[in-house]
């Protein structure tokens, strides 16, 4: 699996979780079908809030790719609200095939978070070399193709 953390807005400042520690945490929740109109993400900026992360045509691409590669054989994961905190590549690809529902694990209390108060920027780029802010940097710095 890529490194990769999913953060989210708080009071406190930006939290992160480390997405293979809440797979870990997860393998013995139940799993459950959970229909797509219940996953709010769909509707909202999830992968793009403007400024810096603007959806460029290279940045949409790098989420098809994304979206492409996603393996529907495993579970998104939700946090104690319904929230996805691991999942939205698999999401948008059930979409995208026509599924009106993905399989899920959900958390009953959301866990602490492995980062408070440090951003997306602030994670150094072998941390989440997969993500799209990561990939641009490099891009920007090298001149080069996104990695296939």
């Amino acid at each position: 699996m890529r490194k990769q953390y999913h953060f989210r807005r708080s009071d406190r400042g930006w939290l992160a979780w480390d997405i293979e520690k809440l797979v870990t945490l997860t393998k013995e929740l139940p799993q459950f079908r959970v229909g797509l109109a219940a996953i709010g993400e769909l509707d909202e900026p999830y992968w793009f809030s403007g400024g810096k992360d603007d959806a460029t045509v290279r940045a949409v691409v790098e989420h098809v790719r994304l979206v492409n590669d996603a393996d529907l054989g495993f579970p998104i994961i939700l946090s104690s609200d319904g929230r996805v905190m691991d999942g939205m590549h698999r999401v948008a690809k059930a979409l995208l095939i026509g599924l009106t529902s993905v399989e899920a694990v959900q958390f009953e209390r959301d866990p602490e978070p492995d980062h408070i108060g440090v951003g997306p920027d602030e994670l150094p780029c072998e941390d989440w070399a997969s993500h799209v802010q990561c990939a641009r940097k490099q891009h920007d710095s090298t001149r080069q193709q996104f990695p296939p």
